[in-house]
């Protein structure tokens, strides 16, 4: 052991690097084989360079969504409720906006709490020269978002006791902040900056479900329900949309509420962990939500939004509203009438499992083909447009 120490400290009054064999370990390495000098250690006189292995981003097909009075509209897929350390999230900004490439996304939200946000204080954690500035996670992304032709939505997450709200589309989170008093002013100044505001994982459990200051909130293990106070907000339009699928939840009731109620259903991974941890890589099964757009802008995306061309993807199953589910439906697959029956082809990298006349045809992927005996009603049980409502398809 001392030899070895002595030969160490040789070497570094030499300027001569040393290392271990431990580079055998790794995938790739580049440069000139190093030079053994005994001891089970070399010299090495150039850079090593090691490349993991990495999978291209993933491409998700998906054909443009044409509708019968002629309109045409791009399907773009976008997360809308991300977080970073900037709240209760573990990685920085600019690496969401890595993710999304990775995973196929068009657009994003970084929507981070505003009441909660345990990583930074002057005796945690310091990431920006003002931690009280609430647009931070939005400006340190951006730039990577630009680079890499990612479309960044600015956002917030309204976080209360009894329930949770995100508003996507804002100007200013701290102007928002500055109303944290009192969640309708919150949601109000949003609505003022044209902001759009959807209920969070709407089965959300109250925290101090004892507390008189909690005037609504579901109490563990109790029925899901659509609060008096959640319908006095959207009467006032302050409420646009209900997520109907958060992380790895499904919620098929707000289904039915967006249908009643007019609202907009979003489907989300509300993501704090790095995408590796919480999905692993390139998962198809990730949640997202499909935005019908007129083009690949900002402006389109939003338009899209208030407009309620937005469907669910999320564990192989479609969520959405009957008109734009069975529009996404007719695009994905081409239905082509044959002498004994119906021929469908997958256009799609969304799964389509089919029963028709008591037989499954599942079309799991793109280009998968069925045949189909006469001309029966085409019931698509894998894609929702309500609560018990799977699509069903009527082939004229």
């Amino acid at each position: 052991m001392s030899n070895r120490r002595t030969f160490l400290k040789s070497l570094a009054l030499l300027g001569v690097a040393a290392t271990l064999p431990v580079q055998k370990l790794f995938a790739q390495i580049t440069g000139t084989t190093p030079k053994p000098v005994g001891d089970g250690l070399s010299t090495i006189s150039y850079r090593a360079e090691i490349y993991p292995v990495r999978k291209p981003p993933r491409s998700i097909t998906i054909p443009d969504v044409a509708i019968p009075n002629g309109e045409q509209y791009r399907v773009l897929k976008g997360d809308f409720h991300i977080h970073t350390l900037f709240s209760d999230g573990t990685v920085m900004p600019r690496d969401r906006v890595i993710e999304a490439v990775d995973n196929g996304l068009d657009v994003i939200s970084i929507t981070d709490h505003i009441e909660f946000r345990p990583f930074i204080g002057s005796r945690t954690l310091r990431l920006a020269d003002n931690n009280d500035d609430h647009n931070k996670a939005y400006d340190l992304a951006r730039a990577e978002a630009e680079n890499r032709n990612v479309i960044l939505v600015r956002g917030t997450e309204i976080t209360k006791p009894m329930c949770h709200f995100n508003s996507i589309f804002i100007e200013d989170a701290n102007a928002i902040a500055a109303e944290v008093d009192d969640w309708r002013k919150m949601l109000a100044v949003s609505n003022e900056q044209g902001g759009f505001n959807f209920w969070n994982h709407p089965d959300f459990p109250r925290h101090d479900s004892l507390s008189e200051a909690v005037p609504f909130g579901f109490v563990r293990g109790g029925p899901m329900r659509f609060f008096d106070e959640i319908e006095e907000v959207r009467a006032a339009g302050l409420i646009h949309g209900i997520e109907v699928f958060n992380g790895t939840s499904y919620y098929p009731i707000a289904l039915d509420w967006c249908n009643e109620r007019n609202l907009v259903p979003v489907t989300v991974t509300d993501i704090h962990q790095s995408d590796w941890n919480t999905y692993g890589n390139q998962n198809p099964l990730r949640p997202m939500s499909l935005i019908l757009a007129k083009d690949r802008s900002y402006e389109s995306v939003k338009e899209a939004f208030f407009a309620g061309r937005i469907v669910g993807w999320a564990a192989n199953m479609i969520l959405g509203r009957a008109p734009w589910v069975e529009q996404l439906f007719r695009s994905s697959v081409a239905i082509q009438r044959t002498a004994s029956g119906l021929a469908l082809r997958n256009l799609s990298d969304i799964p389509c499992f089919i029963e028709a006349g008591g037989r499954a045809y599942p079309l799991a992927e793109l280009g998968a083909t069925a045949t189909i005996p006469g001309t029966p009603t085409l019931t698509v049980t894998n894609w929702f447009a309500g609560m018990t409502q799977p699509l069903e398809i009527t082939v004229s």
